[in-house]
């Protein structure tokens, strides 16, 4: 069972800009190298952030106005929203340490 979110254009505000918790958005693409390498990062971190931080996904490919109204021009692209504003951003794939710290920002 996953804690992963999948989001998309229509589903985004509720997921993300309404979300109690705060949130960490992946921009991805399945055929992205980067984006699979730190998908089961992420898995990991939907866990041990299970309940103070949500891990959610948006495939680029698929959805077209979120990724353009933040700018994403290469992805991985994470952003981190707490109360429905970004705090943190970071383009590439980070080692698990790294993506962590990045998270803890939230916290």
């Amino acid at each position: 069972m996953s804690n992963l979110i999948q989001t998309n254009d229509a589903t985004f505000e509720q997921d993300v800009l309404k979300s109690d918790t705060p949130v960490l958005l992946d921009f991805w693409a399945p055929w992205c190298g980067p984006c699979r390498a730190i998908g089961s990062v992420l898995e990991e971190l939907a866990q041990e952030f299970d309940g103070k931080v949500k891990i959610v996904k948006m495939n680029v490919d698929e959805n077209q106005s979120t990724p353009m109204q933040f700018g994403v021009r290469s992805i991985p692209f994470l952003l981190l929203f707490k109360d429905g504003e970004v705090i943190a951003q970071q383009v590439g794939a980070l080692p698990k340490a790294q993506l962590v710290k990045f998270v803890e920002q939230a916290l």
